[in-house]
């Protein structure tokens, strides 16, 4: 699998390199990202939500949970405890900015942490989730054995990614879009020109649909679906222990 990093000239490794980019666009990352996906993530993000009541879960993990949003949704469950954990404190900063002032901080726990090596007990939680994040672990695989640890038996295990439409015209149109339009849009808005370049390209070569799913089912889970989200521009991914 190709690691695209964020900065091609800097010596840091993926990781150290995706914090230092989301520390950096922290503060513009909530507004681009409703002008670039013309506000369409949050239907998506109603969508997991939905998926993960289903289960009926006590305990909620949100992984690369940025500034919140998924997590903040997932309280409208009947969860008692839901914890964000992400690698930029930048993002949490804003994200515990958010959570205190919707009254949720007895609800949602924001922790700085690496999806690679979380610390936490194994079989934690009754639902994990990821939305936009898994594409960022330096090494995915490493990511889903660390989520299938702490993951209990029967647990629910959801994933909102980027994905690539398949059928002709959309595909082509979502190539132009994200080649030619997605970084004078990110230009605009960010002072981080490298960062909506990088999220553009990771998203490009990151495996989706049946690719997936099979490294899912390699991870050790089972009952692996997806399912294609508008035109295929995005897909959601639902699995269990």
């Amino acid at each position: 699998m190709s690691k695209v990093k964020p900065y091609k000239n800097s010596d840091l490794g993926k990781k150290d390199q995706v914090t230092k980019m989301f520390d950096t666009i922290s503060k513009d990352y909530d507004g681009l990202n409703r002008v670039i996906s013309f506000g369409i993530d949050i239907k998506w993000r109603k969508k997991v939500v939905n998926l993960v009541k289903e289960a009926n879960p006590d305990t909620i993990l949100d992984i690369a949970t940025g500034t919140g949003d998924l997590a903040i949704n997932l309280a409208k469950t009947n969860a008692t405890k839901i914890v964000g954990l992400d690698i930029s404190s930048g993002m949490l900063d804003i994200g515990k900015q958010k959570i205190k002032k919707k009254s949720l901080d007895s609800k949602i726990d924001m922790i700085l942490g690496d999806s690679e090596d979380m610390p936490f007990e194994d079989n934690a939680f009754d639902a994990i989730t990821v939305a936009f994040g898994v594409r960022n672990f330096e090494t995915l695989e490493n990511g889903l054995k660390e989520i299938y640890r702490v993951l209990k038996p029967n647990g629910t295990f959801v994933i909102l990614e980027t994905s690539i439409p398949e059928k002709t015209p959309y595909k082509q149109g979502y190539k132009f879009y994200t080649k030619n339009i997605l970084p004078l849009i990110g230009k605009a808005f960010s002072k981080d020109r490298s960062a909506y370049k990088y999220l553009c390209e990771s998203a490009s070569v990151f495996p989706y649909g049946e690719a997936l799913n099979n490294i899912l089912r390699k991870s050790g889970f089972i009952n692996v679906e997806d399912f294609p989200q508008t035109l295929g521009v995005a897909t959601i991914y639902k699995s269990s222990k």
